[in-house]
């Protein structure tokens, strides 16, 4: 469906804010990459399947890398759960195969079944510090967080770990409803060397998709990280 034909209106001043006034603000610009990685990603956060595939192929067509995006869609299983994350894989993979980019060999686990443990902990470590070494030991959930999460996915290649803080903010403001976890991944992107100027750049990109209540309440949660 065309919608410059049926809503014109609508889709003249959605435009013009989105991509005329948001993207290029001298004070919140960012990079085309850091740009598609975090308005992809809060779409994902935020469950919008048809913008989704609308932005991936702009991210595509601007010379986005495919690596990074199937990489930042792997992770969003650890936010999302595969519940909410599998339409956007399918998505992914539907566009890759219309635009002829290969669907397997993106990004490389560096851990394997024996090791994920320790290299999650230490992932965990980086990124939180010192404090985190034991933090698997606090339960079942806190196991899986340092071997599943930080093991099987934020060690493998194709985005670093400041790139991979950065999606997990997008995921967290978007869907809502997980603000002590937004703050704390608020203060890891800090940690990573991602500042409060740098996060607030983030989220003012992706007001125009999700919002200005989830906005406002990263910018909260910024805020209080920054405290």
């Amino acid at each position: 469906m065309d919608y410059k034909q049926t809503d014109p209106q609508f889709m003249e001043r959605f435009e013009q804010f989105a991509f005329e006034e948001v993207v290029p603000k001298e004070s919140f610009k960012l990079d085309v990459k850091t740009r598609y990685l975090a308005i992809l990603a809060s779409l994902i956060g935020c469950q919008g399947k048809a913008a989704y595939r609308l932005m991936l192929e702009k991210a595509l067509n601007e010379g986005m890398d495919p690596v990074m995006i199937k990489e930042m869609v792997y992770q969003a299983q650890d936010y999302m759960g595969m519940g909410r994350m599998w339409d956007f894989l399918r998505i992914t993979n539907e566009v890759y195969l219309e635009k002829e980019i290969p669907l397997s060999s993106y990004g490389q686990a560096t851990t394997t079944m024996e090791d994920r443990l320790e290299k999650g902990v230490q992932a965990q470590v980086d990124i939180f510090g010192e404090g985190m070494r034991e933090a698997w030991k606090n339960g079942v959930i806190n196991y899986w967080l340092a071997d599943n999460c930080f093991g099987d996915y934020y060690t493998r290649t194709g985005l670093d770990l400041a790139q991979r803080e950065m999606i997990t903010f997008c995921f967290l403001m978007a869907q809502g409803g997980c603000e002590p976890q937004l703050i704390a991944h608020a203060k890891g992107n800090m940690n990573m060397g991602n500042d409060a100027d740098f996060l607030r750049k983030v989220i003012a990109q992706c007001v125009p998709y999700i919002g200005y209540p989830r906005s406002l309440n990263a910018m909260t949660a910024v805020e209080k990280a920054s405290q």
